[in-house]
């Protein structure tokens, strides 16, 4: 499975990448309004940082506009993945983008239909929300393997990256499923090293150590 992360923050993507944690990184309108910075500056710098796919989206509502828009991102670096929703103005778009050999990940799915749609228009990604679905009492996982199964049965090549990822569990879930990739803040990620466990042996080892009296090195 391979880990996007999903934020325009650099540091953060820096500490992530250093330990070989990140395959590519996800942005939105919302994480670039929270990173407080110029689209095209910190998509340049994060670009730079990540050798996988960076995903950078169209802010158009029509199908035209998304294409210029698209257009200009894809000439930002050579890893930008065009971020485009699932609409059927986001579906033409994703259609010539990824015609002109721009890889497109297709955002906002919350069904098994709109992502067959998004597969037949060439979408290198398809993002389903987990979390969002879970928000409306909908088991986002259920979507997950809907679209794992159809995509399987038919050969579709569509990598499924599971998105709107809320907690650990959900990323256990969606790799258990066959998820190709899952997108998730840093906070979530870094959250995987947890277990109440660990942190009860380590205390155990340290109070122990302590009582040899002895040091290492």
């Amino acid at each position: 499975m391979k880990f996007f992360v999903d934020t325009a923050d650099t540091a953060a993507i820096k500490e992530l990448n250093d330990l070989g944690m990140v395959d590519g990184v996800t942005t939105n309108p919302s994480l670039i309004l929270k990173a407080g910075r110029d689209i095209t500056e910190v998509t340049r710098e994060i670009c730079q940082m990540v050798a996988g796919p960076v995903s950078a989206e169209v802010v158009a509502e029509k199908a035209e506009d998304m294409i210029r828009e698209g257009k200009v991102l894809a000439q930002i670096a050579d890893n930008i993945t065009v971020k485009v929703p699932l609409t059927w103005d986001g579906l033409k778009a994703c259609r010539a983008l990824s015609g002109d050999g721009h890889k497109v990940n297709v955002t906002l799915c919350f069904s098994p239909a709109q992502a067959i749609l998004a597969a037949k228009a060439g979408a290198t990604f398809i993002s389903p929300f987990i979390g969002r679905l879970d928000d409306i009492h909908i088991d986002g996982m259920d979507l997950i393997a809907d679209i794992r199964e159809i995509y399987d049965n038919y050969g579709f090549e569509t990598e499924i990256l599971a998105a709107s990822i809320r907690s650990v569990n959900h990323i256990i879930e969606a790799a258990k499923i066959g998820a190709d990739v899952i997108t998730a803040p840093p906070s979530v990620i870094k959250s995987m090293a947890n277990h109440v466990l660990t942190d009860k042996g380590l205390a155990q080892f340290n109070a122990d150590w302590a009582q040899t009296g002895q040091k290492i090195g």
